[in-house]
């Protein structure tokens, strides 16, 4: 007997990379192997020396497939087999995490999105727009609500993929949605977030509709999508003073840009000071505020310890490197102040 291995990576295409993934036909048992691409195809290579290297680094059962198939995440290398690609922004997640690894940074993601239909959102008409953003937000009916089918499935084969899903729901735009993922580890939420996201589109793929991650899939006055990013570590669980420590790391000079800047392709034309977000050239953090670009939950407060939500990461953003920045950022100056 024999199952199917679906092979999955992230390629190298600027300013946003897309995933790719192909089939490898295994003997029953045995555990999936190194593979190889053609990078040329995937703006990984030049022709002249097209070879690069999947190397699997997590695996999920194939809710699409079933049986015994399995989804296998893999992590791109150069033909050395030593030296990560350059497109390999995971390889560079994996000494940071170990390093603060003892302050046990845990990550949840809230992923939106937005459905299309030819070059419309879904539940957009033909000619025109529909009614104001509003209602649709968590919203129920036929006449507030395009694409739950799509979700559903997309939610079944997650859940059956055994993926740290915690949530979904409907958000402020026609055909827009989200879904949660967390709280993990900083690897674990980051591919998780990956193969969730193929999952999304290859979900949608059956029912001829397209999935964006576009931070502003609509031009106008209508929300954009993010990738709302809630982080905390032990300390931050136990304790008010580290929760404050970590919204002012997260301020001191130069650190703002420097995220901003890593957060996801068009970040300028979400973090417009609108529709819920900060000036993406200003950084602020406040209690329950989501005009604020780090929010502080209201019941965090009260409890003097929890979490944060860093607002400013959009839909397109690599989770690889936005909990890279996150746990730098936070962790070191938390061991600097003595709450590690």
């Amino acid at each position: 007997m024999s199952y199917k291995a679906e092979y999955i990576w992230i390629d190298g295409t600027e300013p946003t990379a897309k995933l790719r993934s192909k089939t490898k036909i295994l003997a029953d048992g045995a555990e999936p192997p190194v593979w190889g691409f053609d990078g040329s195809s995937t703006n990984q290579a030049e022709g002249h020396a097209s070879d690069r290297v999947l190397r699997p680094v997590a695996s999920f059962p194939d809710p699409i497939r079933g049986g015994e198939n399995l989804l296998v995440l893999c992590e791109v290398f150069d033909t050395d087999d030593d030296t990560p690609h350059s497109s390999n922004t995971r390889a560079l997640l994996r000494p940071v995490a170990e390093r603060f690894g003892g302050q046990e940074p845990l990550f949840g993601i809230e992923q939106e999105y937005t459905f299309f239909k030819g070059s419309r959102p879904l539940g957009f008409p033909e000619n025109g727009f529909p009614a104001p953003q509003g209602g649709y937000y968590c919203g129920v009916g036929a006449d507030e609500i395009y694409g739950r089918e799509i979700v559903e499935a997309h939610l079944e084969n997650c859940l059956r993929a055994g993926l740290g899903i915690s949530g979904i729901n409907a958000e402020v735009m026609p055909g827009q949605w989200e879904f949660q993922v967390g709280p993990l580890s900083p690897l674990e939420v980051a591919d998780q977030l990956w193969v969730a996201r193929w999952l999304l589109y290859r979900t949608a793929e059956d029912f001829g509709v397209s999935a964006t991650l576009d931070p502003k899939p609509a031009k106008g006055d209508w929300n954009g999508a993010g990738a709302h990013t809630n982080f905390s570590t032990r300390a931050m669980r136990e304790g008010y003073d580290a929760i404050i420590t970590a919204c002012d790391a997260l301020g001191a000079e130069g650190k703002p840009l420097h995220h901003v800047r890593n957060y996801g392709t068009g970040v300028e034309d979400r973090l417009t000071g609108a529709h819920e977000t900060a000036p993406w050239d200003e950084y602020s953090y406040g209690v329950s505020d989501r005009g604020a670009s780090v929010r502080i939950p209201w019941q965090v407060e009260r409890d003097k310890k929890g979490y944060i939500e860093d607002r400013r990461p959009n839909a397109n953003c690599d989770p690889y490197v936005v909990t890279r920045l996150l746990v730098e950022t936070c962790c070191a100056e938390l061991e600097r102040a003595g709450l590690a």
